[in-house]
């Protein structure tokens, strides 16, 4: 194998600021967007904060078709109803305003509806799908997240439940990334508790992943320089926003949660959210959130406090957390180094703590949030038992996107474990 010889930093404009939504409908204007279409979900449909946006769109004379119909935490049926309605109305610019969910939904109306293909699985990540690469550049996405956590108005990446599987899987290409992210501490200030928890343990372990994955030259060199994957490794450039993004979650997280009015803390959050996101979006994500798809795929009754939802659901955030300290405390021998780092970045006490344990206070740190945030005890909280073991390990192999980031290797044996040491932590 010839090894990796080089990286790409790639990541959106970002817009910052309380109150930037109300800049959007300027923004469509100076595009000369003839139609827009504004994808959300019906919970941020009924919210004071969509006003605002339609408000800017209505005052700038801007014509727009509102989609309030994404699905949270999308399947690849509502991505192929949120793309017959943009090929429908024939749009040529989109708005994503609402979380990761909403944020993907719009990122895969707009390649395919530009790139139309009677296979959807053709741009789907390998080997669960062909992995074609987006043929040009698409159409203007604005993302303006309402949750601080996916870092998905960053990302070239959006995922999805493939129903079939009971897993999710994605699409990941650079040409996906929104053209502007807007990000505005105001459309976040209505997050209850778990969400916010939920999204916030996102931002943690996106960050900790992507610090914490493989150096980008021990991955194998592409044929050519377009086929270099989105998720590349760690390196200098991504290791930055990653430890800033831990640095600033440690000093917010609690304030955000428990003072949820208070627009530092959330503001901030939003920040890290973005780092995390420029980060993982390219270095990649590893063990934690290649297990979460099988987790949240496989659900069967549990929602989770907070959420308002007509099916189960086990929020991503929440999917990918539960299995992360049995990960880091496996993947904490491989570089000791890097996991003590990233426990001191989110606030660690490492008295007395030998280097060959950093696995293990990474771990109990995360489980410390857990503890404070009343967030599920483990796979067994949000109803799985160790009989559905198999089950799990069979939805996380295919997920080479991100399991071969691992630091270290996990076949079927070692993903047993861990789903095991998952299932309950104190």
């Amino acid at each position: 194998m010839e090894k990796e010889i080089g990286f790409e930093m790639a990541a959106s404009s970002i817009r910052f600021g309380s109150g930037v939504t109300t800049e959007i409908g300027m923004d469509m204007k100076d595009l000369g967007a003839r139609k827009v279409m504004v994808c959300t979900d019906p919970n941020i449909a009924k919210l004071p904060m969509i006003k605002t946006l339609i408000a800017s769109l209505d005052d700038e004379d801007v014509p727009y078709v509102l989609y309030d119909r994404v699905r949270v935490e999308p399947t690849d049926t509502s991505f192929k109803e949120a793309i017959a309605f943009a090929v429908d109305n024939d749009v040529d610019a989109f708005i994503a305003f609402g979380g990761g969910s909403v944020i993907d939904t719009a990122k895969a109306a707009n390649l395919y509806s530009t790139y139309p293909t009677d296979d959807f699985l053709a741009y789907v990540n390998a080997p669960i799908g062909k992995g074609k690469p987006v043929p040009g550049p698409l159409k203007p996405l604005y993302a303006i997240p309402t949750t601080a956590g996916t870092g998905s108005e960053t990302t070239g990446v959006a995922i999805f439940d493939l129903e079939e599987m009971h897993a999710k899987t994605g699409i990941a290409n650079r040409a996906l990334k929104p053209t502007l992210g807007i990000v505005d501490p105001l459309n976040m200030i209505s997050m209850p508790p778990m969400i916010t928890t939920s999204t916030a343990l996102d931002i943690l372990t996106h960050a900790v992943e992507s610090y914490t994955a493989i150096h980008y030259t021990n991955r194998p060199r592409p044929e050519r320089p377009m086929l270099r994957p989105a998720y590349q490794g760690s390196n200098p450039i991504s290791d930055m926003w990653a430890i800033k993004a831990m640095e600033i979650m440690a000093d917010n997280f609690v304030t955000a949660v428990e003072d949820p009015t208070n627009l530092d803390a959330r503001g901030m959050m939003a920040l890290a959210a973005t780092f995390a996101g420029v980060g993982f979006g390219n270095a990649g994500v590893t063990l934690p959130h290649g297990m979460s798809y099988p987790v949240s795929g496989m659900v069967r009754e549990y929602i989770a406090p907070d959420y308002i939802s007509d099916h189960p659901i086990i929020p991503h955030g929440i999917s990918v957390a539960i299995n992360a300290p049995s990960v880091f405390r496996f993947t904490g021998p491989s570089n000791p180094k890097r996991h003590m780092e990233a426990a001191v970045a989110l606030g660690a006490d490492t008295i007395g703590v030998r280097e060959e344990e950093a696995g293990e206070l990474l771990a109990d740190t995360m489980i410390g949030y857990f503890k404070r945030f009343n967030v599920p005890n483990g796979l067994k909280d949000v109803g799985f038992t160790e009989a559905d073991i198999p089950k799990l390990v069979a939805g996380t192999l295919p997920q080479h996107r991100v399991t071969k980031l691992s630091p270290r290797p996990a076949g079927p044996e070692e993903l047993a474990e861990l789903f095991r040491g998952a299932m309950r932590y104190w």
